[in-house]
């Protein structure tokens, strides 16, 4: 990884500290809303943890930025929107929206080969809605276990504990739109559920 990235990462911490200071949030308050531990959040503004874009996304989403603002890219001059892809463990993340608040809106890849991740269902305040481009996407919310295919939607309420990996070893292809609770998308589509030959039993 090269050194330009470890330096916008190292500056992450100090960057939650002040977003969290500034809200007047606590901790315990802000593990409340992103499903994050306490520990995970101290570590992360200490800088002993390295931010990833499992946790960077709830904590851009708990604090209304961007993740452009979150780690700080700098800005270019050009009226042009330069997006700037996050790739974590097999999954790229674009952010299609730069304003603060309101629905945000995310396009999300995960590459093909990775090997299915397990369910680690977590839960946040806000509303989320899934579009499948490509491939097909496992979504478990609550007590359903979903398989989307491409041009499938889901909608739900995030504070049902949900997680969301690929069904299979190919790649997929889908859009996220998420906003703070109330705020929901206007397309409403349910996907239909299918079975999942050989899924796993939850508990």
């Amino acid at each position: 990884m090269d050194q330009d990235l470890d330096q916008t990462l190292g500056a992450v911490g100090p960057r939650l500290r002040a977003l969290r200071r500034q809200r007047d949030t606590t901790l315990a308050d802000l593990s409340e809303t992103t499903g994050i531990s306490v520990s995970t959040l101290s570590r992360l503004e200490s800088g002993a943890r390295r931010p990833t874009l499992e946790l960077l996304l709830p904590l851009a989403r708990a604090h209304g930025v961007t993740l452009d603002e979150l780690v700080g890219a700098p800005p270019t001059g050009d009226p042009r929107i330069h997006l700037r892809p996050i790739t974590r463990h097999g999954m790229t993340m674009l952010p299609l929206t730069r304003r603060a608040g309101g629905i945000q809106a995310y396009k999300l890849v995960i590459q093909a080969g990775s090997r299915p991740a397990e369910p680690d269902p977590r839960t946040h305040e806000g509303y989320e809605w899934l579009y499948v481009l490509n491939g097909r996407l496992r979504l478990v919310l609550g007590e359903h276990d979903l398989v989307l295919s491409p041009g499938e939607a889901a909608e739900f309420d995030t504070r049902v504990p949900h997680w969301f990996g690929a069904a299979g070893t190919e790649a997929v292809e889908f859009l996220s739109l998420f906003g703070r609770q109330g705020e929901r998308a206007h397309l409403r589509a349910a996907p239909r559920r299918n079975s999942q030959p050989g899924s796993s039993d939850r508990g």
